[in-house]
């Protein structure tokens, strides 16, 4: 059962992270040059329908995981070993994502124009490091430290 949560919650980070790549890497640049909040709507439109239940699925699947790997929960919050301390940096990187993205939905997107991109930008960027931070810190679970 293990590996095929494991696959679950690997293929649920390729969409997530995958997809804040091509927006922050390939989408947003030329948003932002051609100032066009219907460009960017038009990607977010499309990639919600599979993003969130890819992250959905992100947090069923790591919940299950972490629970296999410290079957504590409290113990997730001491960050007593390694994998305690990697489990809780997931959950806070969880929690920043939320956060940012609850931002942008009900800040930033309900007035998305030409003025408001360079603010909208900048949360796409820092969901993109997160969605990047989970995946290094789910390959730390792994081989250790990357540093």
């Amino acid at each position: 059962m293990y590996k095929y949560v494991l696959l679950l919650h690997i293929l649920g980070a390729t969409v997530w992270t995958g997809g804040h790549l091509v927006l922050a890497l390939a989408v947003l640049p030329r948003v932002m040059k051609e100032r066009s909040p219907g460009a960017l709507r038009q990607f977010e439109s499309a990639f919600e329908k599979i993003g969130m239940p890819a992250l959905l699925l992100q947090v069923a699947t790591g919940l299950w995981l972490a629970h296999m790997l410290v079957p504590s929960v409290r113990a997730w919050f001491t960050a007593g070993d390694f994998v305690s301390h990697l489990i809780l940096f997931k959950l806070s990187l969880l929690a920043a994502t939320v956060l940012v993205a609850a931002d942008a939905r009900l800040r930033i997107i309900p007035r998305l124009t030409a003025q408001t991109l360079p603010a909208m930008a900048r949360r796409i960027v820092a969901v993109t490091v997160l969605a990047v931070l989970f995946v290094a810190t789910g390959v730390t679970f792994r081989v250790g430290p990357l540093y």
